[in-house]
């Protein structure tokens, strides 16, 4: 099927579910789209045992797209430069050090923990899985989702420091969790390859700090192009070249794309980087021309999330395993905040609970699935596809719409 077709008929019912979503259910674009989606997707199910023209025709457009690609190596970096570029800054820096802790030892011990569990649970349901390959799993489903956070937590109502550590963890710990998954993949494809220390630092600097230091390079040159020219037309452009360009050279060289976007649009969307380089009208135009590029992303990422289901082979055992999967990844990504909340609590000032919240405020998303569709048929890529997909469906749909409710019940709103 031709790319612009495609294209055009995902727009086409974003913009259709999405009008449903606002006039009707009217709940978050993200948890919205994805339940109409899925909702959608069902009744093709339904009206398959009559006809299945419809049903082989939504196939074909999902077979068609390489959602690997195109969410890791095209959507995510425009979606996580708008999402930087809009971060409160001054409260991440505050919140610097909780932030990375959480980004990298956090996601590390999630790994651990939520491996082990899944391999122990596997084995008593019967499947035989290596426990490598629940690492595996454990690296692609413990980093927080961005896109899927900053969606909804915006609408939650807590306090700005700590939607600052949920919000900065999110940013920060995908391309960490990357990091680590990568790792993990080359030992288990290695086919008895020993994998040194050496190589394992190698991938870190390369994919990590080479994100970060391009990401700075790349945010000092949009910063004095910006300064040296008034005229909004032409910054706004300048922004676009920045993450599309700063993207292809990422990939180029084996940077992490994502971290070299996040550190650019934190630098671009500092408040004082903004006062000197930008008029009140260009300001304007910056910021809603990448509001914009962020919702029509977001709109169309939830479809196809939504869409994947009528992809997935939805055998008992492993719908059983999806769905015993769910409370252990939760009670994983709580004991893996534990020591850190305990450590930082006492230096910095955290709101009560703030363990609790940031594990059900830690939504997973597109980009765990990306991680799951890029497995093997020897790493279970059919196993895990469908537990990381109910683990991110219900992320997304009952911890995205109860989580202000929980941020209000703990007393925690934001302050007036």
């Amino acid at each position: 099927m031709d790319y612009f077709v495609i294209g055009s008929l995902l727009v086409s019912l974003a913009a259709i579910f999405g009008f449903i979503n606002v006039k009707f259910l009217k709940l978050p674009n993200s948890i919205g789209l994805m339940l109409i989606t899925i909702v959608f997707s069902l009744g093709v199910l339904g009206i398959s045992v009559i006809d299945d023209t419809l049903l082989n025709a939504e196939k074909s457009i999902i077979n068609s797209i390489d959602f690997e690609t195109v969410l890791l190596d095209v959507m995510l970096s425009f979606l996580l430069f708008a999402g930087a570029l809009h971060t409160n800054f001054e409260q991440l820096k505050v919140q610097r050090w909780p932030v990375l802790v959480f980004s990298t030892i956090g996601v590390l011990i999630s790994t651990f923990l939520v491996g082990t569990a899944s391999y122990f649970i596997l084995q008593l349901l019967g499947m035989e899985v290596s426990y490598i390959y629940c690492l595996l799993f454990g690296s692609l489903i413990s980093p927080t989702d961005p896109i899927a956070v900053l969606g909804i937590l915006k609408k939650a109502g807590a306090p700005k420091k700590l939607e600052a550590k949920i919000v900065g963890e999110s940013l920060f710990n995908d391309g960490v969790g990357v990091v680590v998954f990568l790792t993990l993949y080359r030992i288990a494809s290695s086919g008895g390859e020993k994998i040194g220390p050496g190589h394992i630092l190698e991938l870190f600097g390369t994919e990590v700090l080479g994100g970060i230091i391009i990401g700075l390079l790349l945010g000092y040159i949009t910063y004095r192009l910006m300064k040296s020219i008034d005229d909004y037309d032409v910054e706004v452009i300048i922004t676009l070249a920045a993450v599309m360009g700063g993207t292809a050279v990422a990939h180029h060289y084996h940077f992490s794309a994502p971290l070299a976007m996040v550190t650019m649009g934190l630098i671009v969307g500092n408040d004082t980087v903004r006062a000197s380089t930008m008029s009140e009208i260009t300001e304007t135009y910056v910021d809603k021309f990448w509001e914009l590029m962020d919702i029509l992303l977001n709109t169309i990422l939830f479809v196809l999330i939504g869409m994947e289901m009528l992809v997935l082979s939805l055998e008992g055992h492993y719908v059983l395993a999806g769905l015993i999967a769910i409370p252990v990844v939760l009670l994983c990504r709580y004991a893996s905040l534990l020591l850190p909340v305990q450590f930082f609590k006492r230096r910095l000032h955290f709101v009560p609970r703030t363990n609790l919240i940031m594990t059900w405020g830690g939504l997973r998303g597109g980009i765990s699935i990306a991680l799951a569709l890029s497995l093997t048929d020897e790493m279970h890529r059919e196993l895990f596809l469908v537990i990381t997909y109910f683990i991110v469906v219900f992320s997304i749909l009952v911890q995205g719409l109860t989580i202000g409710k929980l941020v209000e019940k703990l007393g925690v709103k934001a302050e007036n």
